[in-house]
């Protein structure tokens, strides 16, 4: 027996250290893709020698005699912290995700392949003008240099996921660059996803009014009412199931609810403290580590810049100059159009045109899947657009026999100039320049929020698609694209997208909100992002005479709900102080308990107070009950409670409180009714979920900002090594928007929120402040992995100077670029 031991004690020990020295080789290898930021390297590709200065958050500081060597130099910083995360981007934009991950990523690339946006980009390249074409080469051979130091230098091979995916990594190109922009429209967009359940949820209510309720138009529109669906496109089958495949976190395509959203506002020089304007920007993108955003200076020759930089693309998306500031909120213009096209029954290679049947232009594409065969599938395109199969994004539910489905996108074009605008914008001086330099702009389209040092302005850019003014839906529903009143003609000029310059107030901004009140077909869109953020906004601007750079601080980090205030006003009107005595741990004293917290609550959705997980847990589950009997399984749908929605049903607009009787009962309920059982509901899940003390509950443990990594957060051990998490407070309609997941077991997740926030006083320039959600590398090993997070998440910022001697007070590292000679 001692013999035994002794032989159980040596094998255990032996395998001990042999997973100790398989964690100390892994460890080895990936510690080896780790940059030294105090290299000096020799590179080909620049004319004089670059410094790259990282200050002490590790924010390249680029120094370089010429642009093109500028650019370069952000290649080549981009691919040493963000390589994996680029060359994934890429990889999605090809259409090319199942090479490395096998058989769940075909959907994904085969709608990306259908959409040619590789393609376009590749076509595009020669669209782009001379300065634009100079930083796309010169960024494509920076990201190429780090390439081959890491195949030369065995670094690693670049970045530690490349050796769980091992895969060839081709050179950057300038297509590639373009590609990403592309990808970035796509996943900023959802008009086409709401188009389609606009359809899906008019063939199953039978009243118009009912449509509007459940899908609201802004309530400051004057959108007359609309045909229904069904009048437009017969025959469509009466059983519809949902075709909606589980969430893909690395697909491009969104639910509508996560396409994408911002924060933008200015104050011109007399509504300012200082006596200079200002400006603040926080666009809101699904949260990933890293985050999306990759915070860099340019010292161009057209000036210094600095602020957000997407890896893969060579240029400041938002940011400042000391002359001009530049902000981005999604401007939800209907940039997509479904066209339902008749196939010829006697030639299923033929669609209906104008003028009679005409043949589908084809091409066969080849997507490589990993562990198993390729497949390939034949491309097809109407003049409106490319065909999408019916089982993308809904489409076989609303597409009668006989018929595919186009997708019109104003991104879908061979010349988009997207990347040259956004360029001149960056090398702008003055509002009247940048507004000048948006003209060619594409996709995504957005709203550029200005402050030079004397004026703001707000513009919208990107195409406007031209419809008919005889448009069967408006762009609202799918229909048929044989009939020419249907297509688009082509943009309306850049003159028609709408401009605010230095307005009278002295203020103004953008939540995603509607921002004109225009007839159709210049209406910009009936799906506005925003109906709540901007009451908020609006009360915290006119509340004061004059503004600074921290008034503008508070506002981003602002987190009382108007919608929480409006709402439960509603909700409880008949709850609040009723009900008899109860004995503590019944349900009526529970819901005694909650409606008391509920009643002295002012709407501030703060991670530590109970009341904004009562609040949210009640309307998720009122909505619930509303709309699960009329809607059956589409109910599903509808993920996040809508307050506009909610308003409509309890103050009876348009007979809408008749969503709270259920179909199903004999009985005829009231909203009261409804909303009582639905706080039970709530209450019960807070407490299978969190516990019983619902005074001791708090919001942050159930709104987790969920930083994770897109490959590997899921994967058992190594997820607490690569995910963020972190508790956060605001909500779906805060400033500090953390928009909630709405799906799953954990459906108040904070999973879509600001990745990046700056704040710019002109007054002091290098006053100016900002941050990211996570920290500069991809590299879980790095200690800029994750170094921003906490105080992103505590609403706190860093410094955001131009001023070459403070990069380099507190540098962490200075890399030198020598040409080769």
């Amino acid at each position: 027996m001692a013999l035994l031991f002794r032989w159980l004690v040596t094998l255990a020990t032996a395998l001990i250290c042999l997973v100790v020295a398989a964690l100390v080789l892994a460890y080895y290898f990936f510690e080896r893709s780790l940059p030294d930021y105090n290299a000096a390297s020799t590179v080909t590709g620049i004319t004089a020698p670059v410094e790259i200065v990282r200050d002490n958050a590790n924010v390249p500081h680029i120094f370089g005699e010429t642009d093109a060597d500028v650019f370069f130099a952000l290649g080549y910083a981009h691919a040493q912290d963000r390589l994996w995360q680029m060359t994934l981007n890429r990889r999605a934009a090809q259409g090319r995700l199942a090479e490395l991950f096998g058989a769940s990523e075909i959907q994904t690339d085969v709608l990306i392949r259908r959409l040619d946006i590789y393609g376009h980009a590749v076509a595009s390249v020669a669209a782009q003008n001379e300065d634009t074409t100079i930083a796309l080469n010169a960024y494509s051979d920076g990201v190429n240099a780090w390439l081959n130091e890491v195949n030369a230098g065995a670094r690693g091979r670049g970045a530690p996921e490349m050796w769980l995916f091992n895969h060839p990594i081709s050179p950057w190109e300038p297509a590639d660059s373009l590609a990403i922009l592309k990808l970035m429209a796509l996943t900023l967009t959802s008009q086409a996803q709401n188009e389609v359940l606009r359809a899906r949820t008019s063939l199953i209510l039978d009243n118009n009014d009912r449509l509007r309720d459940i899908m609201p138009d802004d309530p400051t529109s004057g959108i007359a009412a609309l045909p229904e669906f069904a009048a437009l496109v017969p025959n469509v089958p009466d059983y519809m199931p949902n075709m909606r495949m589980a969430y893909d976190p690395l697909s491009p395509i969104k639910p509508p609810m996560l396409a994408g959203a911002s924060n933008a506002w200015a104050a011109n020089a007399a509504r300012s403290a200082s006596g200079a304007t200002l400006l603040a920007n926080d666009p809101h993108l699904g949260l990933t580590a890293p985050t999306i955003w990759y915070l860099a200076r340019l010292e161009l020759s057209s000036g210094g810049v600095i602020g957000g930089t997407i890896p893969g693309m060579p240029l400041v998306l938002t940011g400042r100059s000391d002359a001009l500031g530049w902000g981005l909120t999604s401007a939800n213009v209907d940039d997509q159009d479904i066209l339902i096209e008749e196939v010829n029954p006697q030639n299923p290679d033929e669609y209906r045109d104008i003028d009679g049947w005409k043949p589908f232009r084809t091409r066969d594409s080849i997507i490589s899947v990993k562990g198993g065969a390729a497949i390939t599938i034949k491309l097809r395109w109407t003049i409106n657009g490319p065909v999408l199969p019916p089982d993308q994004l809904d489409l076989g539910t609303i597409t009668p026999p006989g018929h595919v489905t186009a997708l019109a996108w104003s991104a879908l074009t061979d010349k988009d100039t997207s990347m040259s605008a956004a360029i001149g914008i960056m090398r702008s001086s003055t509002v009247d320049e940048a507004i000048y330099a948006g003209r060619d702009f594409i996709a995504p389209s957005q709203n550029l929020t200005l402050a030079d040092r004397n004026r703001i302005a707000l513009k919208t850019i990107g195409a406007l698609p031209a419809r008919d003014e005889a448009h069967q839906s408006k762009g609202r529903y799918p229909s048929f694209g044989y009939l020419p009143e249907n297509r688009w003609r082509g943009r309306f000029p850049y003159i028609d997208n709408p401009e605010f310059i230095n307005p009278t107030g002295g203020i103004l901004g953008n939540t995603n909100n509607k921002i004109v009140d225009r007839e159709f077909p210049l209406h910009v869109s009936y799906n506005w992002g925003d109906t709540q953020r901007i009451y908020r906004w609006r009360r915290l601007m006119q509340a004061r005479s004059v503004h600074t750079r921290d008034s503008f601080i508070e506002a981003q980090q602002d987190t009382v709900s108007f919608a929480a205030r409006s709402i439960l006003t509603l909700m409880g009107a008949d709850l609040w102080f009723t009900g008899d005595a109860a004995l503590q741990g019944t349900p009526e004293r529970r819901r005694q308990t909650a409606l008391d917290l509920l009643s002295a609550w002012n709407g501030e959705m703060n991670e530590h107070l109970p009341e904004p997980l009562i609040y949210a847990a009640w309307v998720r589950e009122f909505q619930k009950r509303l709309i699960r009997d009329e809607l059956g399984p589409l109910a599903s749908e509808f993920t996040h409670a809508n307050p506009v929605f909610i308003e409509r049903v309890f103050r009876d607009i348009d007979g809408a409180s008749v969503w709270c009787d259920v179909i199903q009962s004999a009985s005829v309920e009231t909203c009261t009714d409804i909303a009582r059982q639905a706080l039970d509901d709530a209450l019960i899940w807070i407490t299978e979920n969190h516990g019983p003390a619902i005074e001791a509950v708090r919001w942050g443990d159930a709104h987790q900002a969920t930083h994770d990594h897109p490959v590997l957060g899921q994967a058992p051990l190594l997820h607490w090594f690569v995910n963020i998490r972190q508790s956060t407070s605001g909500g779906d309609h805060t400033l500090q928007r953390g928009l909630t997941s709405g799906t799953g077991l954990q459906p108040f997740q904070n999973v879509h929120s600001a990745g990046y926030r700056g704040v710019y006083d002109f007054a002091d320039p290098d006053s100016s402040v900002f941050i990211t959600a996570t920290g500069q590398s991809g590299h879980p090993l790095s200690r800029y992995y994750d170094n921003l997070g906490e105080l992103w998440r505590r609403g706190e910022y860093i410094p955001m100077s131009l001023d070459p001697d403070l990069a380099r007070a507190a540098a962490v590292g200075v890399s030198v670029l020598r040409p080769a000679r």
